[in-house]
């Protein structure tokens, strides 16, 4: 049976992309958000890795910010490209979430 952690994984960029979306956020405080929104901890080590990826494509831009509580931290926020990312990714999310609806209310496993 496929785990929840490779679910997240086809997922998790454009989960990032829509917190970030919503307004700036560095590294951890994602991490903690994620969790917060229902999908369970994902590590840091999970996330650092996506941003980098997000940042090499352009979809995101890093601005390092200082802290009252400690060092900077790098904060993110979605470029033009990554807007436009969002939109195909919640589309695409969309079609996809209605097709698996589908599948599950027609299954006859569901029926029993």
């Amino acid at each position: 049976m496929i785990s929840k952690s490779q679910m997240l994984k086809g997922i998790l960029e454009g989960c990032i992309l829509a917190l970030i979306n919503d307004k700036p956020a560095y590294g951890y405080e994602l991490s903690v958000l994620l969790g917060k929104k229902g999908l369970g901890t994902i590590s840091e080590g999970s996330i650092y890795p996506v941003l980098l990826r997000l940042q090499k494509e352009k979809l995101i831009e890093g601005k390092m910010v200082r802290s009252s509580s400690g060092p900077s931290r790098k904060y993110y926020v979605l470029t033009d490209s990554g807007k436009q990312a969002l939109t195909a990714f919640r589309r695409e999310w969309n079609d996809l979430q209605n097709g698996v609806e589908k599948i599950f209310t027609e299954s006859k496993e569901e029926k029993r």
